[in-house]
């Protein structure tokens, strides 16, 4: 029992670490509905594997009515682990998860398939599941891996990378040493969400990479038709629309050089 007391104590101190709407420990006693599912899972946990299997699952039923969070008394869950706002967080019943986990409301560690034996994810030490997010199916997310909200995930995902959109893209790499990350995290805290600051949008790369292409065409067309024009064609006029309007402020699209060559510039040389 007193490790199961221990698990509480670090359950609740982990809190401060990650909300910064946490003010003192009454509060987070009274008002932290993630907390309260995750303290009688503790408790459910271990009745289930005293064979009170019943009992456990009965208990876990009550903790969903009182908190709209529903957690498998059979999942293995390490210390740590907090879940903020908590509504609507589904974690199945052979789902492994690791220390120092963070979940955002609406997230589920669900199955693909009604077959029994191992069904859940594994998430690994350090991970981060954004709001809504779903990560589906025995597959292993691993230690330090961020998950973006509203992401849905069903293959295994790398050590230190962020994963969003449907399905899930990987879209920045956190392969760094440990002191520049705990830098990091000195400057600018818990990475909320599993989302941060410097984590593109791949939709938007994508934009940004055809705009690049399409205006890197126009440049080599515009060199052709000057050539044309210098060798004695006679080209009709195309009015072509502007891409000003496909511009996103995000990132700033390279013009290439189009300035042609002397001999080229004068169509009559």
């Amino acid at each position: 029992m007193s490790s199961l007391w221990q698990s509480w104590k670090a359950d609740v101190a982990c809190v401060f670490a990650r909300d910064p709407a946490a003010r003192s420990t009454l509060e987070v006693l009274l008002t932290y509905p993630g907390v309260h599912a995750v303290f009688w899972y503790r408790l459910a946990n271990r009745l289930w594997y005293w064979n009170f299997k019943l009992m456990a699952r009965w208990l876990m039923t009550i903790v969903r009515w009182l908190t709209g969070v529903e957690i498998h008394p059979a999942a293995t869950i390490g210390q740590r682990f907090f879940i903020d706002h908590g509504m609507g967080v589904v974690i199945g019943e052979t789902a492994e998860i690791g220390d120092d986990v963070t979940l955002y409301h609406g997230v589920t560690l669900g199955g693909t398939s009604w077959q029994e034996g191992k069904r859940h994810p594994t998430l690994g030490n350090g991970v981060i599941v954004g709001a809504g997010a779903k990560v589906l199916g025995p597959i292993l997310v691993g230690n330090n891996a961020r998950i973006g909200s509203n992401a849905v995930v069903v293959k295994p995902v790398a050590e230190g990378v962020t994963v969003v959109g449907i399905p899930g893209h990987v879209v920045k790499s956190k392969k760094v040493d440990e002191a520049k990350r705990a830098h990091a995290q000195s400057l600018l805290g818990f990475d909320a969400y599993g989302v941060g600051a410097d984590a593109p949008d791949p939709v938007e790369r994508a934009i940004h990479a055809l705009t690049d292409h399409v205006l890197a065409l126009d440049a080599q067309l515009k060199m052709a038709q000057q050539e044309l024009v210098r060798l004695g064609s006679v080209l009709p006029e195309v009015e072509l629309p502007n891409l000003d309007a496909c511009m996103l402020d995000a990132c700033e699209a390279k013009t290439p050089d189009v300035t042609p060559n002397s001999d080229s510039a004068n169509p009559n040389s």
